[in-house]
């Protein structure tokens, strides 16, 4: 009886094994599509290892390839909290910090100007009673 048992739940966990092991092969699938550049790979991926940090650089620099700045600057970013001597990281944060600052500094937009200096008056679709400015 306990022979039959046994041989009942060696098969049972060998019948189960192809499904243990499918989401590691799918992590390591979407790890080598994150390397490739592969921003919803990249995603995929962290969500098996959130705290990986050479998974978050793939994910920074496909965003940077994917002309996202501001979301390649918070993975970078995060990659430094994790891993503060991995070499090349603070290069990149401040490079895209570099990139980001000089596209809001060109100049003040003349609308802007003049609605920043109209009297003051600051607009909000909250009823006036639960205004707060």
């Amino acid at each position: 009886m306990r022979q039959l048992a046994w041989m009942i739940a060696s098969a049972g966990i060998v019948c189960l094994l192809p499904f243990l092991a499918a989401p590691s092969l799918a992590a390591n699938n979407d790890f080598e599509r994150c390397r490739a550049g592969s921003i919803d790979a990249c995603y995929d991926a962290i969500r098996w290892k959130p705290s990986d940090p050479s998974l978050l650089t793939a994910l920074g620099d496909a965003q940077l390839r994917a002309n996202r700045p501001a979301d390649a600057l918070r993975s970078f970013q995060r990659v430094a909290t994790l891993a503060p001597n991995l070499p090349g990281v603070a290069a990149k944060i401040s490079a895209i910090e570099a990139k980001l600052s000089a596209k809001r500094t060109p100049g003040n937009s003349p609308l802007r100007t003049a609605s920043a200096n109209a009297a003051g008056k600051r607009y909000s679709n909250a009823a006036p009673e639960t205004q707060s400015h």
